[in-house]
């Protein structure tokens, strides 16, 4: 159990944010098909990404670490070997859906699975894309395990039916095995890093705009040339320190080689919108991603509107947007939250739970979420409810800095799906957690 105790003092200094989780996934999966050595610095070391990494290694691929870096020998795109037993992907929905285009497309058969948690998620939306290119599964409801039968898939074009960088990737990763050129065609935008990476290994990929969409083709069989990468560190992870900056008096912190992809930066819009003292220093590019240094002040928030299309930027950082929310100085309305209800818990469930618990109106209508921090209450629970969802535990730890009342979050080992050194990290600038 994990204690979040009221901060008194603010928070004060600079924070090291790990490695970006959704790069360091890419950072082992496109080494791992390409032809050289690729050193990965900064890799993310949590739970989500070693099952990456170990899926790899049982798929014959030579991964070594030194400290914190990784190096990996790629011997090209069809040097995977079928593993000996199934691959355990834990509580990763990236793995599950990259692996699983990547891996529809072998000439072995493999099945994955994972957690309590990943096996209630639907993966439905990449199965049934990669069936179009002749892809075939054995599965009960879409959901893991999922065998995976692997064959020779064909080209075709696809227009993605639901923004989601996951699928997306997982078709690129099919795509980069099949002969002649795939086109995927995204009327919304959705991270990128997957594109980013392939581009700097020389993949062949090509990227154009019409109107407000963007055609990906990807000429399939090109052999990639490995690159080192440096993980620049992750805004998810980095936005919970934010936003306890941002609520709690007499703050000041620095966060160094942030991760500012304008396809995932939608908190720092949000932010902005309410009213947030960010300062953006250092930009530049590395590796292909935007990267920069944030200075966060102590700030006097106001409550917003945020329409549905936001949400593509920054679906995962709701729930610590819904604590920012909390302690604005009026109403936030958040539309169009949908995907919340199939992360790793239903999420946007979650947040209305556990704001009322807190003491906080919160409602939910169909996908909108309203929080009204002027109508507070006493908190009539100070146990928090994650249903083993990092980023539901690390957002109401954020929640008990500003509250009377300890707040008790349940099972906060899954923090360390993402987040292993969280509470070190915090108590570092001023945090009060204790387990």
């Amino acid at each position: 159990m994990l204690v979040s105790n009221k901060v008194l003092k603010g928070l004060n200094g600079s924070v090291k944010i790990p490695g970006d989780k959704s790069i360091s996934h890419r950072s082992i999966i496109i080494p791992s098909i390409s032809n050289g050595n690729c050193k990965v610095s900064n890799l993310l070391w949590s739970e989500d990404v070693i099952n990456t990494l170990n899926a790899f290694k049982k798929m014959g691929v030579k991964i070594e670490r030194y400290k914190n870096d990784i190096n990996i020998t790629g011997n090209g795109l069809k040097s995977l070997k079928q593993p000996s037993d199934k691959i355990n992907l834990g509580n990763s929905g990236t793995s599950a859906r990259l692996l699983t285009g990547l891996l529809s497309a072998q000439n072995f058969n493999s099945t994955i699975f994972g957690d309590k948690s990943l096996s209630k998620r639907p993966m439905g939306r990449i199965v049934n894309p990669l069936k179009l290119m002749g892809a075939k599964f054995e599965s009960k409801e879409n959901k893991l395990p999922l065998k995976i039968i692997g064959q020779k898939l064909k080209n075709i074009d696809y227009r993605l039916e639901l923004p989601s960088a996951q699928v997306k990737s997982g078709l690129i990763f099919a795509a980069l095995n099949i002969d002649g050129v795939t086109n995927i065609i995204e009327e919304k935008i959705t991270r990128n890093h997957t594109e980013i990476m392939l581009e700097s290994f020389e993949s062949g990929i090509e990227i154009k705009t019409f109107n407000k969409e963007r055609k990906i083709s990807i000429k399939g069989n090109k052999e990639l040339k490995s690159k080192d990468i440096s993980v620049p560190s992750d805004l998810s992870s980095a936005s919970f320190f934010i936003v306890a900056a941002l609520i709690n008096k007499d703050s000041n912190i620095i966060i160094n080689n942030v991760n500012l992809n304008p396809t995932r930066n939608g908190i720092l819009l949000a932010l902005e919108k309410m009213g947030a003292n960010i300062i953006i220093k250092n930009k530049k590019i590395s590796n292909g991603e935007v990267i920069g240094d944030l200075e966060i002040r102590s700030s006097n928030l106001k409550g917003c509107e945020l329409d549905k299309d936001i949400a593509d930027l920054m679906i995962d950082e709701y729930p610590i947007l819904a604590i920012a929310a909390s302690f604005a100085s009026s109403p936030s309305l958040f539309k169009g939250l949908g995907e919340l209800k199939v992360k790793e818990s239903d999420r946007l469930e979650l947040i209305r739970y556990n704001l009322n618990q807190c003491g906080i109106e919160c409602k939910v209508t169909g996908e909108d979420l309203y929080i009204n921090p002027k109508s507070k209450k006493a908190p009539t629970n100070n146990v928090i409810r994650t249903d083993y969802d990092h980023r539901i535990a690390m957002a109401f730890a954020i929640m008990g800095t500003k509250l009377d009342t300890n707040m008790k979050i349940d099972n906060c080992d899954c923090i360390n799906t993402s987040f292993p050194s969280f509470i070190e990290s915090l108590n570092l600038i001023g945090g009060n957690l204790s387990e």
